[in-house]
Parts: structure tokens; sequence; C-alpha cells
């Protein structure tokens, strides 16, 4: 498969706390690359080095071929990169629809006003927001404001959708409907590089896992392969959450 995004020893600290280290991973085109590891194993930090919310000490971050390390999140999101946080952030006084519209016209198509509304629409309907379109998104539930977020990032027309625990607060009917909406954008050909501690949902829907500890590479592979490594297993202390669940999505 083709590379789409490259990452190459990629290393940033802060202080005396490596955040991460020589790190090397990548994501090919239409792929979803689950990104596991306990609290504090780096994985929101190399989201934020490659939309450029952080600059690396180290290494290269390309992205259809082009190097982007250090660019500014806006350059970065004209390439074609768009991210759904973990702790949604809409803009409350606006609705979804306007929401999305702002989503669309600062992406990866620099759209004009009426063209962005079109496309929000459509990303809108994806998400099963449809009926929530003129609903001010400040007065939407958790998983409405889940939902938004990531129709926000949507609506940017990316080629790779970084997904920071979309499924974080949600019961586990709201979790399944979120499930099925990352497999349709899946399925639509944008590539996904996915963090969750959901474990049950990142084996069911990575072609492939990468793990981190404490900012490094501690595993890769298809997800039996990761839930059944030892030195995975150990770093989630023993937890038997991932063989339960590489077993579950089967």
């Amino acid at each position: 498969m083709t590379a789409l995004l490259e990452v190459t020893d990629l290393s940033k600290r802060f202080g005396g706390v490596e955040a991460v280290g020589d790190l090397n991973l990548d994501v090919s085109v239409g792929e979803l690359l689950g990104l596991i590891g306990p609290n504090g194993a780096g994985k929101s930090t190399v989201f934020n080095l490659i939309n450029g919310v952080t600059t690396p000490d180290s290494g290269r971050i390309k992205f259809d071929g082009a190097d982007i390390t250090g660019k500014a999140p806006h350059i970065v999101a004209r390439h074609g990169i768009a991210r759904a946080h973990q702790i949604v952030q809409p803009l409350a006084g606006l609705s979804v629809l306007e929401n999305c519209t702002v989503g669309a016209c600062f992406g990866r198509e620099n759209l004009p006003i009426t063209k962005a509304r079109e496309i929000a629409r459509e990303v809108v309907a994806t998400v099963g927001l449809a009926e929530r379109m003129d609903t001010l998104a400040g007065s939407l539930t958790t998983a409405g404001k889940k939902r938004l977020e990531l129709a926000r990032a949507l609506s940017a027309r990316p080629r790779l959708l970084l997904l920071d625990e979309v499924l974080a607060g949600l019961n586990p009917t709201e979790v399944e409907a979120m499930i099925e909406i990352v497999q349709d954008i899946r399925r639509a050909g944008v590539a996904i590089l996915m963090i969750e501690h959901v474990m049950r949902a990142i084996m069911r829907l990575s072609d492939r896992i990468v793990v981190l500890n404490l900012g490094r590479k501690l595993a890769e592979g298809r997800p039996e392969e990761v839930a059944n490594d030892p030195k995975v297993i150990e770093a989630y202390l023993g937890d038997s959450k991932l063989l339960a669940s590489a077993e579950g999505a089967e």
C-alpha cells in the first residue's frame, strides 16, 4: 500500500522528559491505524507534532511526499490533515451547520462560503446530525458534541483524519453508533490515525496498531498480534482486556 503519512525518527522533549523518542510510523492510503498505550505514553504529543501544534526536536514528517515538519496547523490542514479532539470545543454560539461551514472554509480546499455550506450540510447528515443542523452547538449533549467535533474535522475534506479518543465519555449504544460512523468514513477512502482507550473498538476498527510506552514504540502489528504480545500485556499491567477485545472483534 502507498504510504500517505510517514513519520521518521520523531522526537520531542519537554524539559527533562522525553515525550516522544525516535518514533517511526506510517499510515497508508485508506488505512486505519490505531495508536494505543497507557496514559502518558505520548500519544497526544504525536498528534500535536503531526498537525503542527508542537514542533519536534528532531525527525521528519512527510504527508503525500511533502515535508510538513514543523508547519503551522493551518498549513497542515491545507495539505489535507484534520483532527477531532478528545476535549470537544465547538463554537458554542454558532449552529451545528455554521460550525461545520467554518471547518470547510479553512480546510484542504479553501472553499468559498457557499460551497463550504453545501459541504457542511452533507457532512452533518453523514454523522447523523441533520435534524440538529440549526441547533446551537453549545446545547448539544456530550454525544452530539462528539459527532459535531468529528463533522467539523470532516468538513475540511481531509485525506487523513486524526481521531483523538472520539469514543471517550460515550455509553455503549453511543459507542456503537460512533463506530459505524468511523467505518463509513474509512469506506469513503479517508485514512485514519486513531487514539483510543476503548479497546474493543480499536481492536475491531484497526488494520494495524502501534503501541507506545514512555514515548517510544513498544509494538506494532495486526490487532491480534499486538493483543498477544507479552511486552504489551506487561505495559498494560497484565490487564486481559486487550486479548479479550481482540477475540471479541473477530
